[in-house]
């Protein structure tokens, strides 16, 4: 008889604590003490740019909770480093982006940028963005290749980091 063993899932506690320790830090806590209602890009309030940033800000957190979701069912870890995924995620818009989580992030970050029509939010948003690029291929792409060998390195030739590719990554060799 044929049995799996199933991989350990982090608790749902460690996936909440990780949730709060990244992502809310830098959309909810940051821009939080950082916004200045004095400094806008406008002095009215433009209905469509709030608009716009509410549908930006809703299509990050819906992107985000989709990922988290993948990273708990077929990667068996958090989106944190000190609990990563024990399986390499291509699946959703893992097979078009490699980073799609931090894409719901900066989405997030810009659509709270347009609704508060904040500078600060802005720079923090851009700040963002590079601590990430750098902090990718310095340390989180070198680490992906030690722990998962040939199908990142594959699969990192082929899926651009940031701006989705049209046509999905497929390699049959990959189980994703």
């Amino acid at each position: 008889m044929y049995s799996r063993t199933k991989m350990q899932q982090p608790s749902l506690f460690k996936h909440i604590r990780d949730i709060i320790a990244l992502p809310f830090t830098v959309t909810v806590i940051v821009p939080y003490f950082i916004h200045n209602p004095e400094k806008r890009f406008f002095t009215t309030n433009d209905i469509l740019i709030q608009s716009i940033g509410v549908l930006l800000a809703s299509a990050g957190v819906s992107l985000f909770l989709y990922t988290v979701y993948l990273f708990k069912t077929f990667g068996s870890g958090t989106l944190a480093p000190w609990t990563a995924t024990k399986k390499l995620v291509i699946r959703g818009p893992y097979k078009y982006c490699r980073n799609p989580m931090i894409t719901g992030v900066l989405f997030i970050l810009m659509g709270e940028t347009l609704f508060l029509q904040s500078r600060n939010i802005l720079i923090w948003t851009i700040t963002f963005f590079f601590i990430n690029t750098i902090y990718f291929i310095l340390k989180e792409e070198p680490d992906l290749e030690k722990r998962f060998g040939e199908p990142y390195k594959k699969y990192k030739a082929k899926v651009p980091r940031w701006i989705p590719s049209i046509n999905p990554y497929d390699d049959v060799n990959t189980g994703s």
